[in-house]
């Protein structure tokens, strides 16, 4: 379970040049922090992630995209 707080943490260090989206190539080189994030949003692979998130279908996700993943998954506190 991810409180706000620790979501918003998550992504900042994801988004590695601070654009405000995460793209799957973020995703690829944080491999320790891609496996909360598909643990968090119950998915197998990044590439999952953003198909299941995206919604401005652009190859990245927003904070806002990961956040309604998250709480899909039952996993926001």
């Amino acid at each position: 379970m991810a409180t706000e707080q620790e979501l918003q943490s998550l992504f900042d260090k994801l988004d590695r040049d601070q654009d405000g989206k995460v793209s799957l190539n973020e995703i690829f080189l944080s491999p320790g922090l891609s496996t909360i994030l598909s643990l968090e949003t119950n998915t197998n692979s990044p590439q999952e992630l953003l198909s299941q998130s995206n919604l401005n279908k652009n190859d990245s996700i927003t904070y806002e995209e990961l956040k309604e993943v998250v709480k899909k998954a039952g996993n926001f506190n």
